[in-house]
Order: C-alpha cells, then structure tokens, then sequence
C-alpha cells in the first residue's frame, strides 16, 4: 500500500490586520502530483478562506524548490476560528479542551491565541453560543477568516 505523500505549501497574502505581506506555510497531502492537487492537513493561523481539509492547486517553484499555493478548487465544509484571550487568568488550555469536547480541534500559537477547525458535521451553532459567550463576558474575542456555507447557514 502506498503512502499518502506529505508536502508543505506556502501561502502569500497580504494582511489587512498587520498591514504588510505575510507567508504562511501549511502541511497537505499529495493527492494528485500531475495534477498538482493537494488536501490541507493543517489548520491555518493567519491565512484567510482556506481550512483544513480544502482542495487547493499549488505550483512548484523549481527555484525556492517550493509548493506555491494558487487556488482553491474545493472547500471542504470545514470552518477556521481565530480565539485570543481578553483575560489572561483564563487558562488557555481548559478552553481548547472545552472545544474539543465539541469535536473542534485546535493548535495553540502561544499562551493568549490559538486556531481551531471546526469540521463539517458540528454544528456551528452550538461553537458560536459558546465562543459569543465568552466574547460577551470578555473572556475572548475570535475572528472567522473561514466560514464555511455549511456553518453559515446554520448561523443565518
């Protein structure tokens, strides 16, 4: 049986939130080489309309030796949620897990910031009452560079 091939794409945007360009690398898996189709298998912490899962097309740069993301091809229902703490005597963790719980993983960034995925079948309505929740009793703001069409109808 032949192994799925892990690759890392680098994806360049600019960021209207740090006002310069940024450069954000994400690990997908070759699912089509002459093709060049590749399946996200992170979740991304800055760039924005991409979550794990998706479908992307990314060039090779036969000077950097380097994937390059061009395009998505296909989203996968998948959703991407920034979370920073407003109130550093939250432990940052016994959130994640709170969410996890919710079957939403997440990678920490650093002690006061982290991304989570929320997958296709959760419904996002129980993750929003949760994160407005604690927006609302300013334990956290969050951001939804990557809401899905599935999670935004459930949320409409």
């Amino acid at each position: 049986m032949e192994e799925t091939k892990h690759e890392q794409i680098i994806f360049r945007f600019y960021s209207e939130l740090f006002e310069q360009d940024i450069e954000e690398t994400l690990w997908a898996f070759e699912l089509d080489k002459e093709n060049r189709l590749y399946q996200i298998d992170s979740i991304p912490v800055y760039a924005s309309l991409i979550a794990s899962n998706d479908i992307v097309f990314a060039d090779y740069n036969a000077i950097t030796k380097q994937l390059i993301y061009n395009k998505t091809v296909s989203h996968s229902g998948h959703s991407t949620i920034q979370v920073v703490l407003a109130d550093e005597s939250e432990n940052i963790d016994d959130l994640r897990e709170t969410f996890t719980s919710m079957k939403c993983i997440s990678e920490k960034v650093n002690d006061t910031f982290f991304v989570m995925d929320i997958p296709d079948d959760v419904d996002y309505r129980e993750v929003k009452a949760k994160l407005d929740n604690l927006e609302a009793n300013e334990k956290i703001e969050y951001a939804e560079p990557s809401l899905s069409d599935i999670h935004r109808k459930q949320t409409s």
